[in-house]
């Protein structure tokens, strides 16, 4: 078999197994037959894949046996784990079980997979005294929308079934999030998850699909929203929600733009070996039945990823394929939730992409525009760092620490964990040049402005509010 491109081991060994069409419980099986001892179940499997353990050299050698993959692939990204270090459990388990759906639909796109009523149900969560009413501060938080009449079975029932005017809700939403970012969103998208969960359990087949497509949109933004403001657990669980939601109707495109969505909080949290099997996986299930602008995007979702892990000339390769794709979009003809997506935007993410191959001379023009073009304090935040870093580069280290602080200001206001957690990498390379002043200003600006900041949300129980905590920012890359 063809091998597939390096990565952590978790996901490399997922992979190689989804392609044989295995079970954890047929991989543990075939380990044992190799080893000749009884010893390895399904469980130790399943820890691998998780990141929670590694196997020692014994078990990866048994591996690239009955795997029929090289011992030097599996013992490269074991290295690359070591070193990366495992995530916080909850992230590891959300972010295997996501990794592993997407592999199983890219390798199907047409088989339909099942939506089980007890993972609507865990989302639905305990229904409010009051219906579905939301606490008061996700009510404050929800944007303005037309309410549709709700009828006596409905009314009985708790909830209103949701409809057009949820997808209009939905559209306000999502344009919300142009102007302010997750911390201040998460509850109200957290919100309508909910709602569309409980009135999809509470519906006979025919409404369910009605109801698919509903609960297919509002999982992908609010696990959007959840990944902006930290949470990145609750945010590949609710993408994994949409993802089984869309295929379980048959849209290839949206569930390919679920996993994208996805891909691009993988890169933003510095896991761009995830990134790149969700957005690679994203493509190759979409692109018969995607729009030319989902297509495009979708490329520079794998573009960006590649970079961030190499090798460049593929990276690059992919980042041409989307370029030339970007000529033919047309914004008028995209889905709604495709709205923002515009010549800007992928201009943009062309110079986000050419500073993390290290070519910051086209980039840093590209960068500037996106910044001038004023896309609401999240963009302008984490587009000025990507401009500081292509700067840093140029060794324009004074303009570097300049847009820096710009983008500091900017994400102060966003109220966005991912704007924040962009400037980390921004101070990493500035920290090299930390005897110029510009450099010690900017270090002092951020000092100050640490307070002011978005932390990373305690986890949340369903039903219950996101609280702001206090903690260390988070990695990541914008």
């Amino acid at each position: 078999m063809t091998s597939p491109d390096p990565s952590l081991f978790g996901p490399l060994i997922t992979q190689l197994r989804l392609a044989r069409g295995w079970s954890q419980q047929r991989l543990a099986a075939e380990l044992c037959a190799a080893a000749g001892t009884p010893t390895l179940t399904r469980h130790e499997v399943s820890r691998w894949e998780r990141a929670v353990r590694l196997p020692g050299d014994r078990w990866r050698q048994h591996l690239a046996v009955v795997l029929d993959a090289p011992a030097g692939l599996l013992a490269g990204a074991a290295a690359r784990s070591r070193r990366a270090g495992p995530p916080g459990p909850a992230v590891a388990r959300s972010r295997a079980a996501l990794l592993a759906l997407a592999q199983r639909w890219a390798a199907n796109p047409s088989a339909p997979l099942l939506l089980a009523p007890a993972t609507v149900r865990r989302v639905a969560g305990p229904a409010d005294e009051a219906g579905a009413r939301p606490p008061a501060d996700e009510a404050a938080a929800e944007p303005p929308a037309k309410k549709a009449e709700t009828s006596p079975a409905a009314k009985e029932a708790g909830a209103r079934p949701p409809d057009a005017a949820d997808l209009a809700d939905l559209a306000d939403l999502r344009r919300l999030d142009d102007l302010t970012g997750g911390v201040d969103l998460a509850p109200a998208g957290a919100y309508r998850l909910r709602r569309a969960a409980r009135a999809l359990s509470r519906s006979g087949p025919a409404g369910r699909w009605r109801l698919l497509p509903v609960l297919a949109e509002t999982a992908q933004l609010a696990g959007w929203l959840d990944g902006d403001a930290g949470d990145l657990a609750a945010g590949l669980d609710a993408h994994r929600l949409g993802l089984r939601a869309a295929a379980a109707t048959g849209d290839r495109a949206f569930a390919g733009h679920v996993l994208g969505s996805a891909s691009h909080l993988l890169a933003g949290a510095g896991d761009g070996e995830g990134a790149l099997l969700l957005a690679r996986a994203g493509y190759a299930g979409a692109r018969q039945s995607a729009s030319r602008g989902l297509r495009t995007l979708l490329l520079h979702r794998v573009a960006l990823a590649a970079a961030l892990t190499g090798p460049a000339p593929a990276a690059r390769q992919v980042l041409d394929a989307a370029r030339r794709a970007a000529e033919a979009v047309d914004p008028a003809t995209e889905p709604p939730w495709l709205y923002w997506l515009d010549g800007g935007e992928l201009t943009a993410m062309t110079g986000r992409t050419l500073v993390a191959l290290g070519r910051p001379g086209p980039a840093v023009p590209l960068l500037r525009a996106a910044v001038r073009a004023g896309r609401g304090p999240r963009g302008a935040a984490l587009y000025g760092g990507w401009l500081a870093r292509g700067l840093v580069q140029l060794g324009e280290v004074d303009q570097a620490a300049e847009v820096a602080g710009a983008a500091l200001r900017d994400a102060v206001r966003a109220g966005s964990s991912r704007a924040a957690a962009a400037l980390v990498e921004v101070d990493r390379q500035l920290a090299a040049h930390r005897a110029e002043p510009a450099v010690r200003r900017w270090r002092g600006r951020l000092a100050a402005a640490r307070p002011f900041l978005p932390r990373r949300p305690a986890p949340r129980r369903p039903g219950t509010t996101r609280r702001p905590v206090g903690g260390a920012w988070p990695p990541g890359t914008g």
